[in-house]
């Protein structure tokens, strides 16, 4: 006969289970007032994108814009596998600063060319169709200068990757390989 304290013990042992392996804090995500899964690392932006890159820059970091929507499976799969693999996210923490986005958001937000829009019109503006998508900038903040942020990103990743192609386009990026090879390419010579 199954006891309540017998039941008790046995949940509380396979949710530990289930959580093994897992880096603290990688089974309770937080949300912020938007519905979108927030890690305490991303940038602190007053959401002036030129800003952010000199910002970023200064800080020996990559900038990338992740765009996200709430109740977005894929959104959650990003953070719940690809971000819960500690080389990955000690990768991406160390290299990039991460501002994050709502594809449907109503933040103003300041392109690089000066234009004030609400998240959800910028997304329009840069031609952002999928979440998660994470545009990333150049180390030069005179490069983005004046241009829109499709016009002066380097690499995009447009949805969502499996861990290897986004670990990989991370890398690709760091790497500068964008100013030689396509990412398609990149993969194909077994980065």
């Amino acid at each position: 006969m199954l006891t309540r304290r017998a039941f008790v013990s046995g949940a509380c042992a396979a949710a530990a289970a289930m959580t093994a392996g897992l880096p603290s804090g990688a089974a309770e995500l937080k949300y912020n007032d938007d519905g979108l899964i927030v890690e305490p690392w991303y940038m602190d932006s007053f959401l002036i994108m030129q800003e952010d890159l000199v910002e970023a820059t200064n800080a020996g970091k990559r900038l990338a814009i992740l765009w996200e929507l709430k109740g977005c499976p894929y959104c959650k799969e990003m953070h719940h596998v690809n971000l819960a693999k500690p080389e990955i996210l000690d990768f991406v923490k160390s290299n990039f600063a991460i501002v994050q986005l709502n594809f449907i958001g109503a933040r103003n937000v300041t392109d690089f060319d000066g234009e004030v829009l609400s998240e959800k019109a910028l997304a329009r503006k840069w031609q952002v169709n999928f979440t998660p998508t994470i545009q990333f900038f150049p180390t030069d903040p005179a490069a983005a200068q004046g241009k829109t942020g499709r016009a002066a990103e380097v690499a995009r990743m447009p949805g969502y990757f499996k861990l290897d192609h986004f670990f990989a386009m991370f890398r690709y990026v760091k790497e500068e390989a964008y100013k030689t090879a396509k990412f398609h390419e990149y993969l194909r010579k077994g980065a």
